[in-house]
């Protein structure tokens, strides 16, 4: 709810659909909306993004411009990247973009020491989770219709990376 929030206050001209697998996370997220009065914030919808029909529950008509994933895919198992880029791929339109923002490794650069530790922790809390490799992380989105990634360089070790869809994928 927090991120929500944040963004629909700082873009008040945007309509944002927050989603979540969680039922008790769905409520927080509504409870934050509320609390702060955002007007431009539809009612949150559970998608996991590891289904396979994904986003089943998308209301008919409704066509996102974008999709911002903050922090997901590194607590979350591998089956949950390649669904949500199976699912982006399906929904967005053409240059339609499709933001990632959380820790990644890179090809050919050593991990930094505090996303080395973090990696560490969520692999031992669930193997199945972990910072994504971003060379792994492009050839999903290239397989889902997107190109080449745009990758701006955040603090604490973040990054946001940007995939755009592609005309006629």
């Amino acid at each position: 709810g927090e991120h929500i929030v944040h963004f629909a206050q700082a873009l008040p001209a945007l309509t944002f659909r927050p989603s979540d697998p969680a039922r008790e996370a769905l409520a927080s997220i509504a409870a934050w909306t509320a609390q702060a009065g955002a007007t431009n914030v539809l009612p949150p919808l559970r998608i996991d993004a590891a289904d396979p029909v994904w986003p089943a529950t998308l209301p008919p008509g409704e066509t996102p411009a974008a999709i911002l994933c903050i922090n997901m895919i590194h607590i979350a198992p591998w089956a949950a990247a390649e669904g949500l880029f199976r699912g982006a791929g399906a929904l967005l339109p053409a240059g339609a973009q499709l933001i990632l923002y959380g820790p990644f490794r890179r090809p050919s650069r050593p991990l930094e020491p505090g996303n080395a530790a973090f990696d560490e922790s969520l692999r031992e809390r669930d193997p199945a989770w972990g910072l994504r490799d971003l060379g792994e992380i492009t050839a999903l989105a290239v397989a889902a219709g997107f190109g080449a990634p745009e990758v701006i360089e955040m603090p604490a070790n973040n990054l946001t990376v940007v995939f755009g869809k592609q005309a006629g994928r």
